[in-house]
């Protein structure tokens, strides 16, 4: 597993078992890592629709000739790829990416790990767990520190997010987790700090 920080919002960019998840900006960076370590990438996964988590994969589609997967209930998402990044990064990032298969959720599987639906940050989120691993991509649903995804949004539900969290608590608190932006954290480093954790 490699992880990359990439784009003005940090986003946390991972390279696990022939799977990119959330390659969020930097195409050259990601790009020449793959090139230096001799990864052999299958597969686009973005565990949601945030602009931040899609910027390199037109590219990344086009140098590797993958395909690129994302969570049905997030296409809405991609209708304000260029507004969004326009407003908080300040430029325009082209065409959204071309979803070349739409994720139901019922598989239990995708490229070796369980995909588990996360809904709350956006409407159809989801994590990536590998229990032969030990490890949680958790996207932006929980982050180090107890803290967890803004549901600020239109598209948010703040309830949504609280049963989806109870269920990755579910996990064993071994579990090393690797979110969408900041360190990495355990199951059970989490749940320690979430119980006083307001948001």
């Amino acid at each position: 597993m490699k992880k990359l920080q990439v784009g003005q919002l940090k986003t946390n960019c991972y390279l696990f078992a022939g799977a990119i998840i959330d390659p969020g900006d930097d195409f050259d960076y990601i790009y020449q890592t793959i090139l230096d370590l001799d990864f052999q990438p299958k597969i686009i996964i973005a565990t949601h629709g945030h602009f931040d988590h899609l910027l390199a994969v037109n590219e990344l589609k086009s140098a590797f000739n993958i395909p690129f997967y994302l969570p049905k209930k997030d296409e809405v998402m991609l209708a304000w790829y260029r507004k969004s990044c326009k407003y908080y990064l300040g430029f325009d990032p082209g065409l959204p990416p071309q979803v070349d298969k739409f994720l139901t959720l019922q598989g239990p599987s995708l490229h070796g790990t369980e995909v588990i639906p996360t809904p709350g940050h956006t409407p159809g989120g989801i994590c990536l767990y590998s229990q032969k691993d030990n490890v949680l991509f958790s996207g932006d649903t929980i982050f180090a520190g107890g803290a967890v995804g803004r549901t600020d949004f239109p598209y948010c539900n703040r309830q949504d997010l609280e049963k989806s969290i109870k269920n990755l608590l579910k996990l064993p608190d071994e579990t090393i987790v690797y979110p969408g932006h900041g360190e990495e954290t355990t199951i059970g480093g989490f749940k320690q700090l979430y119980k006083n954790h307001a948001y």
